[in-house]
């Protein structure tokens, strides 16, 4: 169940595979964020057809699945509407460079960044595409970890509703060593901490010891550290030491700056001063903090059946100016205590990536959605968590005959608590964990509803064209007991009402180039609204 990738084809001197994908990406974008808000949208002959107000141009692409949330699967060049009736492909920079006309006439600011950012995104995954090896390199011979791992680092084309999913800064040539799409696997590198430098929190030491650290000197402790951060960022306080590289092999994960080690089940969560999607990737010292107090309160809390929180029970830090954020590590438990034998665990992101052909697509999703629904909207309705559920952050463990049996909820740093909710801040809770009431539903509709589900159905659809009806009302009869059991909740009451659901704005946000956590959220359709 991973993402197909076939031997590319060219155009001129571009991977035509990338530079689709690419284009795809970005009409997408504005399909979402720009053209169905103002209904400058429609369908028309297999083709969604868009107009640049602003500088009063026309786009189409052709269709090969129409969504009802608008997140179409595009195929075929992404095309310029000339006089009259003539048409002419656009490849991806040419769409970066007309969109960018039109956001800085709609906006009234510019970003010189943003083209630049396109293409490199696309030349991205050209490389990846011709890159990456057909087998992985290190295989465990653990049939479970090795799925696990592959289904991690097959995600080549990235998240289909960003404009520039696989832009990296840095150096292409550094950052392909370790790049999750590339199989790679690499130590870590170590350094030597003196005692009274440190900050952590949990029982660190005993979790770290099965990735076979190097034995630091008298009165210092280890610290594990992403190699491609020590030549970003080498250590500048003169009492911190290199203990090189060492350890058990690690995977990178889809998150590129999560390490996963799969003889030690353990994942490490580096610090990386890389700018992937919207974020610089850096553990600030409250994330640190959050992931060990959040561990903490959530472990007292019930979780249905089926469902498992990966905790993040240690963390470590250098407790110096300049080293904080830049070495700041934390560890998250790993997989096996939630496997059974025969048991298959896989990245969400993964089965949402190329179509998904179950045998019973509609018990498959039942079972799928009848797991996940209750435990996130139960977790922010009843005990006031929001869980950041979206495809990157959920593993699916699949049983022998590949049907979802567990849900296994994972990265704390985006886990926050709706604050209207709790009536006594939980102590050593940091405040910067606290969502407003608008702010929670957001997370929880987008998250859950627009990119989780949304792509899983479509997925399923593109394997059994025409399914899709059907599995949104029995999503909304999953919601709707739900609702029951809590007592109809006016925020579940409104959903079923048909309140349109909500999209972060990812390219709105790269365009005013904000912090990932002031991206704007734009109202989409509501399929299972009005549902019977």
């Amino acid at each position: 169940m991973t993402e197909t990738v076939s031997r590319p084809r060219r155009r001129g001197g571009t991977d035509l595979r990338a530079d689709l994908a690419a284009a795809h990406a970005v009409f997408g974008c504005v399909v979402r964020e720009i053209a169905l808000p103002d209904d400058d949208v429609s369908l028309r002959e297999g083709a969604a057809v868009l107009r640049l107000r602003h500088i009063d141009a026309r786009l189409r692409c052709a269709v090969a699945r129409v969504s009802p949330l608008g997140a179409h699967r595009y195929t075929g060049p992404v095309q310029l509407g000339l006089d009259g009736d003539r048409w002419t492909d656009v490849d991806a920079g040419r769409l970066a460079e007309l969109v960018a006309a039109e956001l800085t006439a709609r906006t009234g600011h510019r970003n010189d960044e943003f083209t630049g950012q396109v293409r490199a995104s696309r030349d991205t995954v050209a490389r990846l595409l011709a890159d990456r090896p057909d087998q992985d390199p290190a295989p465990t011979g653990d049939h479970a970890l090795d799925a696990y791992v592959d289904s991690e680092q097959s995600l080549v084309f990235g998240h289909p509703h960003h404009p520039a999913p696989k832009w990296r800064n840095g150096d292409a040539d550094r950052w392909q060593a370790y790049a999750p799409e590339l199989r790679s696997v690499f130590r870590l590198h170590w350094l030597a901490v003196p005692d009274d430098l440190v900050a952590d929190a949990g029982p660190f030491d005993p979790l770290v010891a099965a990735l076979d650290p190097p034995r630091p000197p008298a009165g210092h402790r280890v610290l594990p550290v992403h190699p491609w951060q020590l030549a970003l960022v080498p250590p500048a306080h003169p009492r911190l030491h290199r203990l090189g590289a060492a350890g058990v092999p690690m995977r990178p994960t889809a998150s590129v700056r999560t390490l996963y080690a799969p003889e030690a089940d353990l994942f490490v969560k580096t610090s990386l001063h890389v700018r992937i999607t919207n974020c610089l990737r850096k553990n600030a010292r409250y994330e640190l903090t959050t992931a060990v107090a959040l561990t903490e309160l959530l472990s007292g809390l019930p979780m249905p059946a089926g469902v498992a929180l990966l905790t993040e029970p240690a963390y470590r830090t250098v407790d110096a100016q300049g080293a904080d954020e830049a070495y700041g590590t934390i560890l998250r438990t790993g997989l096996r205590p939630h496997l059974r034998p025969g048991d298959t665990p896989l990245l969400a992101a993964t089965l949402a990536a190329a179509p998904l052909a179950p045998a019973d697509p509609v018990a498959w999703w039942r079972s799928y959605v009848e797991l996940l629904v209750p435990a996130v909207l139960c977790g922010w309705l009843r005990h006031g968590v929001v869980h950041e559920a979206h495809l990157q952050n959920v593993v699916v463990v699949l049983d022998p005959e590949g049907r979802p049996v567990r849900m296994l909820l994972r990265d704390l740093e985006g886990t926050k608590l709706d604050s209207s909710r709790w009536g006594t801040w939980p102590d050593g809770v940091p405040p910067q964990v606290a969502y407003g009431p608008l702010d929670a539903r957001r997370r929880v509709v987008y998250c859950l509803f627009v990119n989780h589900l949304a792509g899983i159905c479509g997925a399923l659809a593109d394997a059994r064209p025409g399914i899709e009806p059907r599995l949104w009302r029995m999503l909304r009869a999953v919601v709707a007991a739900v609702a029951a059991d809590l007592g109809d909740p006016p925020e579940l009451c409104a959903l079923l009402r048909g309140e349109p659901l909500v999209a972060k704005a990812n390219l709105l946000v790269r365009w005013r180039r904000d912090a990932d956590r002031a991206a704007p959220f734009v109202p989409v359709p509501n399929p299972i609204g009005g549902l019977r």
